[in-house]
């Protein structure tokens, strides 16, 4: 049998998550879904598309689609779901775990790698992390959680851009853009969004695809230490007297989660990269939210693919660097107040 991918879908209380699983549910497109709930939920979904409202775990949907709410432990959850789909018991194509409006969604990734039950069932595929526009810099700012969960996305969707202006949704990508220039963002209406921007991303395959916004890098280069902004600002000329402007730079230092990106075209020492980052993992492993690579290894003619979340960390082979593509490595980290110039040296010793 093949793997069942699985999607986690996390974001802020009221983004829209209900919203947009319902969608998804109602447009399958001949796809059975069985989504995993976390009880505690703002919102359940709602009961209309259910069969039955029994007490049972498990819901069979008018759509064929599956509804199961957690009361334990989602290992047991997905064993449950997986066993029964052997049985013949129950059909479905893939899962999506809807996490309440407070968790951290690392957990969840991990049981995905650490329990060999699991991985021997599904396959991880992305992270989605929904944000409410109108009340995102409010709840960046107060809540970690909230943070946490924009680091670790593969994906972001912006909703209820409708109720703030252009600008201060530019703000706000910029803002999540420091945090993770790796997700894709997309404004929403609503939860509408296509079926192809939420299933079959590939956020967790070690391809050598390293999707980093351009943009992102452009600045970094750019970018003196404390004068991260100035080269950016003046593209904006005068405007960038206007407070939310103002507002939106300033906040773009505050957020303690932050990323960065290491470069090198000189090929790493394998054993000394792994040393290295066995150590940070050790010691920083529950700060580092993602980090994923594409490296230029001393001894092999091939692309490393590296990614880790929080202490679990893996590399694969990947295809050989083309004729004429000059070898470098290219690797981003994403965490809470992770020690930048620490990572960065560490690397930079780690080269062959």
């Amino acid at each position: 049998m093949s793997l069942i991918p699985a999607t986690i879908l996390t974001g802020f209380l009221g983004s829209g998550k209900t919203t947009l699983l319902k969608r998804v549910l109602s447009e399958a497109h001949g796809q059975k879904i069985a989504i995993i709930e976390n009880e505690f939920g703002e919102e359940n979904i709602d009961n209309d598309i259910l069969v039955t409202d029994s007490k049972e775990q498990i819901i069979q949907m008018s759509n064929g689609c599956i509804c199961c709410t957690i009361r334990e432990d989602l290992r047991e959850a997905l064993q449950l779901l997986a066993a029964k789909k052997r049985q013949g018991l129950l059909d479905f194509d893939r899962v999506v775990i809807e996490t309440t409006g407070v968790a951290d969604p690392g957990p969840v990734a991990q049981t995905f790698f650490m329990d060999d039950e699991i991985a021997e069932s599904y396959l991880l595929d992305s992270i989605l992390t929904l944000v409410d526009a109108k009340h995102a810099n409010q709840q960046l700012d107060d809540r970690q959680e909230a943070r946490r969960q924009v680091g670790f996305a593969d994906q972001i969707f912006i909703s209820k851009t409708d109720l703030v202006s252009a600008e201060e949704t530019a703000d706000l990508m910029h803002r999540l853009k420091h945090m993770n220039p790796r997700a894709p963002q997309k404004a929403v209406h609503f939860g509408e969004v296509a079926l192809s921007d939420v299933f079959d991303l590939r956020g967790f395959n070690l391809n050598s695809k390293l999707d980093i916004d351009p943009d992102f890098l452009k600045e970094d280069e750019h970018a003196g230490h404390d004068h991260d902004h100035d080269h950016h600002d003046h593209e904006h000329g005068e405007h960038c007297d206007h407070p939310s402007h103002q507002h939106g730079h300033h906040h773009a230092h505050e957020d303690d989660v932050k990323s960065f990106v290491f470069r090198s075209d000189r090929a790493f020492d394998p054993a000394k990269l792994e040393d290295f980052l066995g150590a940070v993992v050790n010691i920083y492993g529950p700060r580092m939210l993602r980090y994923k690579g594409v490296l230029f290894m001393h001894g092999t003619d091939r692309k490393v693919i590296f990614q880790g979340v929080h202490q679990l960390m893996g590399s694969d082979l990947g295809p050989a660097w083309a004729p004429g593509e000059t070898p470098c490595s290219k690797m981003v980290f994403i965490g809470i107040d992770l020690p930048k110039d620490i990572f960065l040296q560490g690397m930079e010793q780690s080269l062959f």
